[in-house]
């Protein structure tokens, strides 16, 4: 038997008119107005004719113009109706009516009055098809709504995802693909890279794990800072199995209707069970992620929750040994994300995908310049030292800039000279030399960047300065001073954190010592100064003011947000005057240091008012210089490198 002898009920659903309800629709319409049209047309005559000749027995007949003026003559005409090209005249009595057409012979003068003579009545009518009238003003107008109509459901359905309306199919939200990105094109996270290997291993040898009962993990949420490569992690361990890789972003779950979501988590683990053994991967998963607990009582999302609720319920559902769906996960707010979800027998690994340490990130750096024309000066351990703190994606940005500014100047290769700039642009914003400062300004820039560069080279536990500018770059900084750590640090001790400090406030003592008069200049330096004082009382427990009593909660840990307070008012009087009297009392030292090295300030600005940039070994320099001159106890804590003739060149 059939399929359509089975359900012959499925076969009356399946027919024309359930399958095509709009063009039955639109032929339905277009009869009714056809019909109504011709009906209504029969009872016109021709429109202007007496009601009276709408009768079964009329007749019509074919005259010349001279016959009807002849019967208008002799009173034979009752009504005469006058188109653009055709006159119709209506006569007869109840038994037999007779329309006469006649065709319109130029201008006649006489006819009108003619008729007023006769007390004849008269009028005019439309000779226009009756076919194009309707088509003009119905039919067509019909098809442009339904166009219309069927245009808007269209995008609707696009934007949806398709299905009924487009909900609940994921085949439009998720790329599917075989990544070609091996381990060896991840560089700088080797920690990450060891934990998700053994993934890779169990796709390849299943047999390996199974015999052994070992039951491989189920899911694994990369956590990190942006730009850090989770992304390009999770796509390496799909390009070095070579299994089907799905991806799609947590907020493409996410719409206006409830239920929606849910639905696509199940058409998305259903299309990687097909293809299994096949990854998973969900970006930014904490958009559908959330704590349940945290919207309160009454403040829940509910189709967020039912998405949630339902990608539980699908990584329970599915067993790892018989369709091997690895789930990977990333984000970088690990903290928002709920309890179940984190749980063993979901994700049962957190990978922590940091930010690149120094071998990282020349690692890193010669990953991405691999395709890049380098010249035979560039130094990438220079390049790795100069950008400490910075992700992969910033890395790989710095050498893509630095690309650009050399093919700019029509070079060959890329030069140290480049990379350097590139950094300077990451760093502190793009070089305006266009920017025009009048002297005044540029003195003011000279003196305080001066100061900021010699607290930090005579400070114990300050970073080194690498170049000082008065050359304008960003939005507002009217100079810089870069500094660069000498090796990577993940601890800060409380004379690192003073010494910073120090730094911080060096740009205006040097204003207040040597101008008199303070500037707008210090007002970010201001800020972070304050907002390192009280991290060091309230996070940091680095102060007498609160002791060991932690006064502020760290909030989003890899995206540098926010502190929850959870302190008293008598408290925070109290942490506001600790941080008064520590910034004052460091101040204080501050400018007497530069008094200090007065002498030398001057000579550092006269050196930036004629190069306007100077490197750290040349201002190292400078310093030791004078305290040669002076006779002084060297505090340099960066010694200079060719040391013994300086001296020399200084006794002569």
């Amino acid at each position: 038997m059939s399929q359509e002898q089975k359900d012959p009920q499925n076969n009356k659903k399946n027919n024309f008119f359930n399958q095509n309800p709009l063009l039955v629709f639109a032929i339905f319409s277009i009869v009714v107005i056809l019909g109504f049209k011709n009906f209504t047309g029969n009872n016109d005559m021709g429109g202007g004719a007496p009601a009276s000749f709408g009768a079964m027995n009329t007749v019509s007949k074919n005259i010349n113009y001279y016959e009807l003026k002849e019967l208008i003559k002799n009173n034979q005409v009752n009504y005469v109706a006058i188109g653009q090209t055709t006159i119709k005249a209506f006569s007869g009595d109840a038994n037999q009516k007779t329309v006469y057409m006649v065709k319109k012979v130029g201008e006649d003068n006489t006819f009108i009055p003619l008729m007023d003579e006769k007390k004849i009545n008269y009028g005019g009518y439309n000779e226009s098809n009756a076919l194009t009238e309707i088509f003009f003003s119905w039919v067509l107008p019909l098809f442009i709504l339904l166009g219309f109509w069927m245009f808007i459901s269209s995008r609707i359905q696009k934007n949806m995802g398709g299905g009924i309306l487009g909900m609940g199919s994921s085949k439009k939200l998720v790329n599917s693909e075989k990544p070609k990105v091996k381990f060896e094109d991840v560089a700088g996270v080797e920690e990450a890279k060891e934990e998700v290997k053994e993934i890779v291993d169990f796709l390849k040898h299943p047999d390996r794990y199974m015999n052994l009962g070992a039951k491989i993990p189920k899911g694994v949420l990369l956590v990190g800072p942006p730009g850090t490569g989770k992304t390009l992690l999770a796509k390496a361990v799909a390009g070095e199995a070579s299994v089907p890789f799905f991806s799609v972003s947590g907020s493409s779950f996410i719409e206006m209707f409830v239920g929606v979501g849910a639905s696509r988590v199940r058409d998305l683990f259903e299309n990687a069970k097909k293809e299994a053994p096949a990854i998973v991967f969900i970006d930014e998963i904490d958009a559908i992620g959330k704590s349940r607990a945290a919207g309160g009582v009454m403040g829940g999302n509910d189709e967020r929750e039912q998405t949630l609720n339902q990608l539980l319920a699908e990584m329970d559902g599915f067993s790892s040994d018989k369709s091997p769906v690895i789930v990977l996960a990333a984000t970088n707010r690990p903290e928002v994300l709920d309890a179940a979800l984190l749980r063993p027998g979901r994700f049962d690994r957190q990978v922590l995908v940091d930010k690149p340490d120094f071998q990282g990130r020349k690692d890193i750096l010669k990953v991405h310049s691999a395709d890049i024309k380098l010249g035979k000066d560039i130094n990438l351990e220079e390049i790795a030292r100069l950008t400490a703190g910075l992700a992969g994606a910033d890395l790989a940005n710095i050498i893509n800039e630095a690309a650009l500014l050399a093919g700019r100047k029509s070079k060959k290769y890329v030069e140290q000279q480049d990379m350097v700039e590139a950094v300077e642009r990451a760093i502190a914003g793009l070089e305006k030399k266009s920017r025009r400062i009048n002297p005044e300004e540029k003195r003011i820039v000279a003196y305080h960047e001066s100061g900021h560069a010699l607290i930090a080279e005579t400070t114990k536990g300050a970073r080194k300065v690498s170049k000082v500018s008065i050359i304008p770059r960003g939005l507002a900084a009217l100079g810089y001073t870069l500094n660069t750590p000498e090796e990577n640090k993940f601890l800060m001790q409380k004379h690192e954190l003073i010494a910073e400090v120090d730094v911080l406030l060096g740009g205006r003592a040097a204003e207040d010592v040597f101008l008199g008069e303070i500037s707008t200049g210090a007002g970010n330096d201001l800020e972070r100064a304050t907002d390192i004082i009280k991290a060091m009382a309230g996070i940091y427990g680095m102060s007498d003011i609160a002791g060991l009593m932690v006064l502020e909660k760290q909030r989003n840990t890899f995206l540098n947000g926010g502190s929850i307070k959870d302190y008293s008012d008598d408290m925070a009087q109290k942490l506001d005057e600790h941080i008064k009297k520590t910034l004052e009392d460091r101040y204080k030292i501050v400018k007497e240091r530069l008094e200090e090295y007065r002498e030398c300030i001057e000579r550092i600005v006269a050196s930036l008012g004629e190069y306007e940039t100077i490197d750290g070994e040349h201002l190292r320099e400078l310093i030791a210089a004078f305290e040669v001159e002076m006779n002084m106890e060297s505090k340099l804590q960066h010694p200079v490198q060719n040391q013994a003739k300086l001296n020399k060149d200084v006794i002569e």
